[in-house]
């Protein structure tokens, strides 16, 4: 019974360390854009990308290993992942690869999704869900593409597709999986 009340609270908790990185993530967004865009320092862009990664990761971490994860939290986590992509891909990195306007569109498609299949499964349960690992590599595989493209400013354009190819197989394989997951649970379904 204690383990559950402490559990409660810990869903319930707004101020935790995880939390507060959520902020500090979403400050990086126009410093990145500031170097690659205004200081055309891609480098520098990129060390500060990784910041922003490595970040994550961190409050993940600490989250699940000193078990504080919350439900604030499981809904921050993703908001400032896709802040912080689509200032990549948008305001960066599509300024110079106009390949990646095909994967912002399926991006754009994914989460819009998840942010309507998500209010209606909070709705239905009570319950805010966090990712799922395909949701994780997909998170993954966005970051590492624009690093690379932020970095590797004159990238082979075979490399560029590969990696933006790899994306976007790995981003409908997840809505896939987030639409039979969803839908079973807005049936009734135990998942």
């Amino acid at each position: 019974m204690q383990s559950e009340v402490n559990q409660e609270e810990n869903l319930n908790r707004i101020i935790t360390v995880p939390n507060s990185s959520f902020f500090f993530r979403l400050c990086l967004i126009p410093v990145i854009i500031w170097s690659y865009c205004v200081k055309k320092n891609p480098l520098l862009a990129g060390e500060i990308l990784l910041l922003s990664g490595l970040t994550d990761l961190a409050d993940g971490y600490i989250a699940r290993r000193f078990h504080r994860i919350s439900n604030l939290g499981k809904i921050l986590d993703p908001v400032a992942d896709k802040l912080t992509q689509a200032a990549m891909f948008n305001l960066s990195v599509l300024l110079v690869f106009r390949i990646c306007f095909f994967l912002i569109v399926i991006m754009a498609g994914k989460e819009l999704y998840m942010v309507v299949s998500g209010c209606l499964v909070i709705q239905k349960t009570g319950k805010v869900h966090g990712a799922d690992w395909h949701g994780k590599i997909v998170t993954f595989l966005l970051y590492g593409t624009a690093a690379v493209h932020i970095i590797w400013f004159h990238i082979t354009p075979m490399v560029s597709d590969l990696l933006i190819g790899l994306c976007a197989i790995m981003m409908v394989i997840s809505v896939a999986l987030y639409i039979i997951q969803n839908t079973r649970t807005l049936k009734g379904e135990t998942v």
